[in-house]
């Protein structure tokens, strides 16, 4: 059975009403209609004051996350995925998975017929936890692996073999350090700058693994032209899994103080900035966007470079309470971190210019987000009221109880 033969019924109400395509984001309107938030951002960006299905003059442009409607196209889109699987499964296999004994005598013969011998491995790696359990435990395995990758040349192919089994079986290895090595890690960069998207996202895995304390995490970020190309990964024109797998391994390597400042003078705050000014960027990517801006916020070089950019901390305050909870904590984390924090006066009158900023932290004191991060917002709605106290009068005579003391 072909993929091509597996036909799917979309139901009416998972498509977006302006892009008729399945919904990635949904979002709500004041009206009730529910549209996919790159399509009703671009049609607010463009000056529309009415909602498209409607027609009806909008009294608000707030857009709010459809959490139930987006949890159901999650449900159906999963479902959809494992009766794809399920019909490549049924049809008949072309590569033929060898057996442990072959396995065995694929390893003796790495040297002799290196390409054909890998891709049989990655065949077998990929079958099983069962078979993955065996390569790690395999004798001499993992010392030819590791050997291979200190030693390789400029093949590329091959290089993505050995880093494919690598990845899927990381969870499986006990000792990671030969990985650490300067011709290990630098056969990991030569796949990040030549290789295919999913072997540069395979080596992001397993540099993220290899992360485990601050020893580790220097060691990556000092390999010469690694950090500076996992900033390159992020730019908005790449892949989106790429994009995702940089920012998550970024985010693991970038607890030292040495990693943040070398991060700030690779240029990561502006290429975040893009990230999160993109209106079709997934969730997960402006969550971890925000994530990794959070940790370069509590470095001083990080925080100036934030205080000095008004559009990006516009854009900050956008995200709060419009992606996810992650991304509103992450987000008021930021501001709270440059504004209240460390009273970077520059930030404060940014943040207090934004519009809606003051509707947002009243809004969250009132939600069901972590009591820190109410807490946080209570610091910065006092920014609200030194800077606009005839709103905030009229606002507290009728909500006092939600006003911090």
């Amino acid at each position: 059975m072909r993929k091509d033969d597996l036909y799917i019924t979309i139901p009416s109400f998972f498509r977006c009403p302006i892009s008729l395509d399945v919904m990635k984001s949904p979002v709500s309107l004041c009206t009730g209609v529910t549209y996919d938030r790159a399509s009703i951002q671009r049609w607010l960006d463009s000056g529309n004051n009415t909602c498209p299905a409607t027609m009806q003059v909008l009294q608000s442009k707030e857009i709010v996350p459809n959490r139930n409607l987006q949890r159901l196209i999650q449900m159906w889109s999963d479902s959809v995925a494992r009766r794809q699987v399920d019909a490549e499964s049924a049809a008949p296999s072309s590569v033929v998975v060898p057996s442990q004994d072959q396995v065995k005598l694929l390893v003796k013969q790495l040297d002799k017929n290196c390409s054909s011998s890998l891709a049989k491995i990655v065949c077998f790696a990929g079958e099983s936890e069962e078979n993955r359990e065996f390569l790690a435990r395999m004798d001499g395995f993992l010392n030819a692996v590791f050997d291979f990758m200190r030693n390789a040349e400029s093949d590329i192919k091959l290089i993505e073999q050995v880093v494919s089994i690598l990845d899927l079986i990381q969870s499986k290895i006990q000792d990671k350090k030969p990985l650490l090595e300067s011709n290990c890690l630098s056969t990991i960069l030569l796949v990040l700058q030549r290789g295919t998207s999913d072997s540069q996202i395979q080596s992001l895995r397993l540099l993220e693994s290899i992360a485990i304390d601050g020893e580790s995490k220097l060691k990556i970020a000092e390999k010469e032209g690694l950090l500076l190309e996992l900033v390159n990964s992020l730019s908005k024109e790449k892949d989106e899994r790429l994009i995702e797998a940089s920012l998550s391994c970024l985010s693991a390597i970038t607890k030292p103080k040495r990693v943040k400042t070398k991060l700030i003078q690779y240029r990561a705050i502006p290429e975040l900035k893009n990230l999160l000014s993109e209106p079709n960027m997934s969730v997960s990517i402006i969550e971890k966007s925000l994530k990794l801006l959070e940790t370069l916020s509590f470095c001083k070089e990080g925080r100036v470079e934030i205080r000095h950019d008004s559009n990006l901390l516009q854009a900050i305050v956008q995200k709060v309470l419009k992606v996810s909870s992650k991304a509103t904590e992450h987000a008021v984390t930021v501001l709270w971190s440059v504004c209240c924090l460390f009273r970077e006066e520059k930030a404060q009158e940014a943040v207090v210019g934004c519009s809606n900023g003051l509707t947002k932290f009243l809004l969250l004191m009132q939600s069901d987000c972590s009591s820190a991060t109410r807490q946080m917002s209570a610091d910065l709605l006092k920014l609200f009221r030194v800077n606009s106290n005839s709103c905030l009068s009229s606002y507290d005579t009728k909500t006092t109880h939600i006003m911090p003391c």
